[in-house]
């Protein structure tokens, strides 16, 4: 498994959904053998439902990269 989270916030700042304090937007490379046998929308739905909370609570975007190994 492999990730790699990069906060790509201050990049948007003053951007629609950037709060002040930064920690909005996030750039997500992922690689898992969990993956496997998944579409691309059935892995990218699975990511964003294990982050839910983070949206609910301020994440705003998310640029996700997800790929088998």
């Amino acid at each position: 498994m492999h990730l790699k989270i990069t906060d790509d916030s201050a990049r948007h700042a003053g951007h629609a959904g950037a709060a002040p304090g930064g920690e909005t937007h996030y750039n997500v490379e992922i690689t898992s053998a969990a993956f496997e046998g998944l579409s691309r929308v059935q892995i990218q739905r699975a990511v964003m439902m294990v982050l839910q909370t983070e949206f609910d609570s301020g994440l705003h975007a998310l640029s996700l990269q997800a790929k088998m190994p």
